[in-house]
């Protein structure tokens, strides 16, 4: 698996959303992307950071900002998620972990003194050109969207 780090041309990606509408990052060329990465839909910590996003999407769109966020859960489940909370933003399917692995969000957890394979929470922003701007491994989950405008 490549590091990616900053200023890395971010790799590119395909996936259905909520709808299943195929999204690619090319659609976001010209504009800064939020790609988060996240574990599971309707847990409390996703739930939260889903939340805390979609509390600060005005700010967002007025600063140029789009907001994608990722994880294997199925179209279905997204949907629902989107239903339940309100959230204004899309969620892509990535089932195959393709993106997951590709930007370094699929790797070792560890709970309970044992390890397993997972979905990592983490947040890329993707700037106008495409290039990664900024890398967040150690998300606060009700307090992202400030760590983001943060930087």
């Amino acid at each position: 698996m490549i590091e990616l780090t900053i200023g890395d041309p971010a790799p590119k990606f395909a996936a259905p959303d909520q709808e299943g509408n195929m999204v690619s990052l090319d659609q976001f060329k010209g504009k800064k992307l939020v790609l988060y990465f996240y574990p599971k839909d309707n847990t409390p910590g996703c739930t939260a950071e889903a939340c805390d996003l979609r509390d600060n999407y005005e700010r967002f769109q007025s600063e140029g900002y789009e907001i994608l966020g990722v994880s294997a859960d199925s179209q279905k489940s997204h949907q629902n998620f989107i239903n339940k909370y309100d959230l204004p933003f899309r969620l892509l399917s990535d089932v195959d972990k393709k993106i997951l692995e590709s930007y370094n969000a699929w790797g070792e957890k560890k709970m309970y003194g044992k390890s397993y394979m997972g979905i990592l929470r983490k947040t890329y922003i993707i700037s106008e050109d495409g290039t990664i701007e900024n890398i967040f491994d150690n998300v606060k989950t009700k307090e992202h969207a400030q760590q983001i405008f943060e930087g």
